[in-house]
């Protein structure tokens, strides 16, 4: 009987032919690639994906926010994307948006985890963690940014001094055309490392200017395609040489200087008075030696390196818009500048008290982070239950988008949407809060450093303006293209900053 059956089978296998094994190994991954990725009921719509890659080729990774407008037009303000093994489900328009987080934030408060971001940071830190650990780690991270300085004088005259670097950094440049990308990633991300390390770093310190080289190139090749493929085909991908090997060794380089950094934390450490973030988080570790919190050493390295990324990227990234729209727009700059010489003058700092009094210049800050749009589709969230929105169903797991370039782009929310307009912010001369600008998101999971953002963009903005004049190189002509990466910043340019003294 068994060598029958054994007949049998060598009989079947001699006649298949290696073709027909071929077709019939890529038809069930075709049916497997379609019942992955066919819609639950009541889902919104969207469009038809390939098998296991989903809608990811659909999609222009040069501008993938530009690519999902078109998309907007199609399906409306709800509509489903599949970007590999992630179900994703885009947000337009104030009221939903609104509706998502207020209504419904409980619903959504997790972080997804792609496994790029996976490998890197093990679902750890501030920004990609959920649940527990992102509840300790963010609680403590606005305590401890609070005991060093948010919100106090301390930290701003941090600021002010960080401007004075900046601006005697910039006036060495002689009015000559420069690149003023990592002068104003150094000052920066000076602010957030003199909370995280206790130190700020010089301009011409080649070992920092390397760490910031290598997180603006992991920041602009995590959305390219091959990172994308890694998250599809991780056991293929982690053998090919490619963009993603680079980001996976810049933040091993990453982690490492943060490590160095905790060593010497160590050293000198005295738990009774401690210099920083880290210092701090070492104190917190000794108070749970079973382990039982998210206060460990992974957590350490992955919430000081959030910080140090957030507290960098967004900020510098802004200055940057800023600069470049003043050099495009001189009538707004001369009246910014008027307006500064007439409250502060042409010596004195401004401090964060002369806000409210410089309407315009803070409208002009403002209609930068509208235009410069540097976070186009939020940070993305997670639904942890199943949830009804707009009449669809959400399934749990689902990645929610908010798609924030329609929001600062709403013909029905600006007047000008596609023009830089100060006048946004304003009206009858003094600044306007618009309900329909949300550049830091909004919620329990909202930036944490909105408030030392919004201090640092003052400051450093206002001492610019105050010290320079911003003009394009003659002969060389300015454009508002942009590099796209985990933020959105001005393609590399060369500008000319004219001392005004």
């Amino acid at each position: 009987m068994l060598a029958a059956a054994g007949s049998l089978v060598a009989t079947i296998w001699a006649v298949l032919h290696p073709r027909t094994l071929l077709l019939a190994g890529f038809t069930f991954l075709l049916l497997a690639g379609y019942f992955k990725n066919r819609r639950p009921k009541n889902c919104p719509p969207g469009p038809w994906g390939l098998p296991f890659v989903g809608n990811i080729f659909q999609l222009d990774f040069e501008q993938p926010h530009l690519s999902i407008q078109l998309l907007v037009k199609k399906y409306g303000n709800i509509f489903s994307l599949n970007l590999g093994y992630l179900t994703s489900v885009v947000i337009t328009g104030l009221p939903l948006i609104k509706e998502v987080f207020t209504h419904m934030e409980q619903n959504i408060m997790n972080r997804p985890v792609t496994l790029v971001q996976e490998r890197i940071s093990n679902k750890n830190g501030l920004i990609f963690s959920s649940g527990q650990t992102w509840k300790e780690q963010r609680r403590f991270a606005l305590m401890t940014l609070r005991n060093f300085g948010l919100g106090k004088k301390s930290l701003e005259q941090r600021i002010r001094e960080e401007a004075h670097h900046l601006v005697e950094a910039i006036a060495e440049e002689g009015g000559q055309p420069f690149d003023p990308h990592f002068s104003i990633n150094n000052a920066a991300s000076n602010i957030i490392c003199s909370v995280t390390f206790g130190e700020r770093f010089e301009y011409h310190d080649s070992r920092f200017q390397e760490m910031l080289r290598l997180l603006d190139e992991a920041m602009c090749l995590q959305i390219r395609i091959m990172c994308q493929l890694y998250n599809v085909f991780p056991w293929i991908m982690k053998y090919v040489p490619g963009s993603h090997q680079t980001v996976f060794r810049n933040w091993e380089k990453l982690k490492l200087f943060v490590s160095c950094m905790i060593e010497d934390h160590r050293r000198d450490w005295n738990p009774d008075e401690p210099r920083d973030f880290i210092d701090a988080f070492l104190n917190e570790m000794t108070k749970y030696p079973d382990k039982t919190t998210s206060f460990n050493e992974e957590n350490l390295v992955c919430s000081t390196l959030d910080l140090f990324f957030a507290g960098t990227e967004t900020t510098s990234h802004t200055l940057r818009w800023a600069l470049l729209y003043m050099a495009l727009y001189p009538e707004v700059q001369e009246k910014v500048q008027a307006e500064i010489d007439r409250v502060i003058g042409k010596k004195r700092p401004a401090s964060l008290a002369d806000r409210e009094s410089m309407p315009y210049t803070n409208a002009v800050i403002h209609e930068v982070q509208r235009m410069g749009n540097i976070v186009p589709l939020n940070v993305p969230r997670e639904v942890a239950v199943d949830t009804n929105l707009g009449g669809f169903h959400l399934t749990k797991g689902t990645m929610v988008l908010t798609n924030l370039t329609a929001l600062h782009r709403d013909p029905k929310e600006w007047a000008t949407p596609d023009t830089f307009n100060p006048e946004h912010f304003l009206e009858n001369g003094q600044f306007k809060k618009r309900d329909s600008f949300l550049p830091f998101s909004m919620g329990k999971r909202a930036c944490l450093g909105e408030q030392l953002a919004r201090s640092e963009l003052f400051i450093f903005f206002t001492a610019l303006m105050q010290k320079f004049t911003f003009k394009p190189p003659i002969n060389e002509k300015l454009s508002t293209k942009f590099r796209n990466g985990l933020t959105l910043s001005p393609v590399s340019h060369r500008i000319c900053a004219v001392s005004r003294q």
